[in-house]
């Protein structure tokens, strides 16, 4: 936090240095939303919520109204608005000082994005720097079994140039996955033209031609939600 007048944002026509950050919150078991992410097909999004007296209000957005009634540990969900493909909720909870949102936005960090899914707190946060990520995930410590940073993307510009660094969580893709691209990979499958076609690489791996398509398209839609996330 800034002192003496001093702010830490970046001062106008300079170029910010700060990070944009997806992290995964595991085990924030008393937030109502993870709870209802659990038996819902796909994530739970549009998480937002505001606080007047000691009341939490909170609103998301679902697929799958059947999954939200069924959900346990979850306050009853008003329905707001049905939208067609999804339906807005919302429900009243007290104000829970082991709520991992407000814990954040204690630090002074407003929350970019939330959305909840097979149990799992996503948080998109947009911070000046990676002391303050480090701060956030020290705080986060006595909240939730687990603090996961899924990608991190530094905003740094030279002349004309933006670089877009981000991190990938290798950690998604199961053992399987891995092998099937770390085969694919090695013969000549991603080349253009391919030195391998899909036959051949299944063949290597002693599966069918249409099981190594379900697990490619597996390993690379989680590879492209891990890097378009930060885009």
């Amino acid at each position: 936090m800034a002192t003496g007048g001093e702010s830490t944002g970046s001062r106008a026509g300079e170029v910010p240095d700060g990070v944009r950050a997806g992290v995964a919150i595991h085990g924030a078991g008393n937030c109502p939303v993870v709870a209802a992410s659990t038996a819902h097909d796909g994530p739970i999004t549009g998480v937002n919520w505001t606080h007047a007296g000691d009341t939490h209000t909170e609103e998301f957005r679902a697929r799958d109204p059947d999954a939200v009634d069924r959900a346990e540990d979850v306050p009853a969900a008003a329905s707001v608005v049905d939208l067609g493909d999804e339906r807005v909720y919302r429900y009243d909870r007290p104000r829970d000082e082991g709520c991992a949102c407000r814990v954040i936005e204690e630090l002074d960090c407003p929350i970019a994005d939330a959305r909840a899914e097979d149990g799992v707190l996503l948080l998109t946060l947009h911070l000046p720097d990676l002391e303050r990520l480090r701060d956030i995930v020290s705080a986060l410590d006595g909240i939730a079994d687990r603090v996961e940073v899924r990608y991190l993307v530094h905003g740094a510009a030279d002349d004309d140039a933006v670089p877009d660094r981000t991190l990938v969580d290798r950690g998604r893709l199961t053992d399987r996955q891995c092998e099937v691209l770390r085969t694919a990979y090695r013969l000549g499958y991603f080349e253009r033209p391919r030195d391998a076609n899909a036959s051949a690489v299944a063949a290597a791996l002693d599966i069918a031609p249409s099981t190594f398509a379900e697990h490619l398209a597996a390993a690379q839609r989680k590879l492209l939600e891990e890097t378009l996330a930060g885009a």
